[in-house]
């Protein structure tokens, strides 16, 4: 897969996704073979996501792992679904539902 950048559309949020698939030897840190994602959050803007709370990420994965899915899309996609099971998640998407005083 090439570099892209391009809006996915998750539970409401629209996120730019830049792809690199440049191949990265980080083999000092975690083996060779690395792509980096870039997600950040444009609407509402800069909003937190299950895996930011800045609604920016900056994350090298080994490019094995992305390469399980049909593409970087999906597997940004079942990371984020997979974050967002987490209870931590839930309370901040409760919260943003209710208006809340204190």
């Amino acid at each position: 897969m090439e570099n892209f950048t391009q809006i996915i559309h998750w539970q409401g949020y629209e996120i730019e996704l830049s792809y690199n698939a440049r191949s990265y030897n980080l083999s000092h840190i975690s083996g060779p073979n690395m792509v980096h994602i870039e997600l950040r959050t444009v609407k509402p803007e800069r909003a937190p996501l299950p895996v930011t709370e800045s609604g920016y990420r900056s994350h090298f994965e080994h490019a094995q792992a992305v390469a399980e899915y049909e593409n970087p899309v999906e597997y940004v996609m079942a990371w984020l679904d997979h974050a967002a099971k987490n209870s931590n998640w839930q309370q901040v998407e409760n919260n943003a539902r209710q208006f809340s005083l204190f």
